[in-house]
């Protein structure tokens, strides 16, 4: 299901619930705990892409990274802006980092919160 508000993707989603049900098949818990992963390594391989100073090789590889796991769970904003930093640094031209983060911090703010 697509996000209205999304700004950066028109189209695109921050979280497709409809696609994580799926790959869940259903399971809420299943679903939760992927989320919570989801965010921890957001948290964790944003700042590597992010670093200018990083080999772009090795930002290439985190944005990758990053790009699969939100496909996964139909967070499609970060799958497509991933996707695009990715293609930017293995072809050696200016990245979008900026559209990236905004993506990633507003996917992350629109997750379900634990009890």
């Amino acid at each position: 299901m697509s996000d209205p508000n999304s700004r950066d993707v028109p189209g695109a989603a921050l979280l497709d619930a409809e696609h994580l049900a799926r790959q869940t098949f259903g399971d809420a818990e299943l679903a939760a705990e992927l989320l919570v992963l989801f965010a921890a390594q957001c948290r964790r391989l944003l700042p590597g892409i992010v670093d200018a100073g990083a080999p772009t090789a090795e930002r290439a590889d985190l944005a990758h990274t990053l790009k699969g796991s939100a496909l996964g769970i139909g967070a499609d904003r970060v799958t497509l802006s991933s996707a695009a930093v990715e293609d930017a640094l293995r072809a050696g031209t200016a990245a979008a980092c900026d559209e990236l983060a905004a993506a990633v911090t507003e996917t992350l703010a629109a997750l379900p919160q634990k009890p």
